[in-house]
């Protein structure tokens, strides 16, 4: 098992909240709905998407 030392720059950049903001500057700037999906991966657990997530349970927050 591989562990990953991320600093405190990443982990707040990578947060939910800052996730969340994105998704609110994208759906200002394109007028289109966003999404704040959970992923897999320990270096970005969050991103935005203006693409339903597959899975219902990865979806954390829509902006619309």
């Amino acid at each position: 098992m591989t562990v990953i030392a991320l600093s405190a720059r990443r982990g707040s950049l990578s947060s939910l909240e800052n996730a969340y903001a994105v998704a609110i500057q994208l759906r200002e700037s394109t007028g289109v709905d966003q999404f704040v999906v959970r992923t897999d991966n320990p270096i970005q657990p969050f991103r935005v998407s203006r693409c339903r997530p597959h899975h219902p349970k990865s979806l954390l927050a829509l902006v619309a």
